[in-house]
């Protein structure tokens, strides 16, 4: 993933953001990859984010529109998007990085999340 990808922070206030969502590959993977989705989310939230996680929004939907219409109305009221490796190679993904890079959010990979400082975003 080249940084020309991903945009620059853009934070509210000039606060890091805060409440996160995660983008990355689930179609065609087993389980819909939601264990590394719940392991990725729980290492976020330890670090101090708000995280908003599609596995947890859609646990046994299997209709992709459907769980894009779910995903996309909780994605754009984050302050940003949080992409896990392989998010390039997924269509949801990569429409969620669009919209979030439209809307300028903050995007970069779940890797270069800095933690939270405490009281920022609460």
């Amino acid at each position: 993933m080249t940084k020309q990808a991903l945009n620059p922070p853009c934070h509210r206030n000039g606060d890091r953001p805060r409440k996160m969502y995660l983008a990355g590959p689930m179609s065609g993977i087993p389980e819909l990859n939601f264990p590394a989705f719940h392991a990725e989310a729980a290492r976020l939230r330890g670090m101090g984010y708000q995280i908003v996680n599609p596995a947890e929004l859609n646990p046994t939907s299997s209709d992709w529109l459907e769980c894009m219409r779910i995903d996309i109305r909780e994605l754009v009221m984050c302050d940003g998007v949080l992409v896990m490796p392989g998010w390039e190679q997924s269509r949801g993904a990569r429409l969620e990085h669009d919209i979030a890079r439209g809307l300028g959010l903050t995007v970069m990979p779940c890797s270069d999340a800095p933690p939270v400082a405490e009281g920022v975003g609460a």
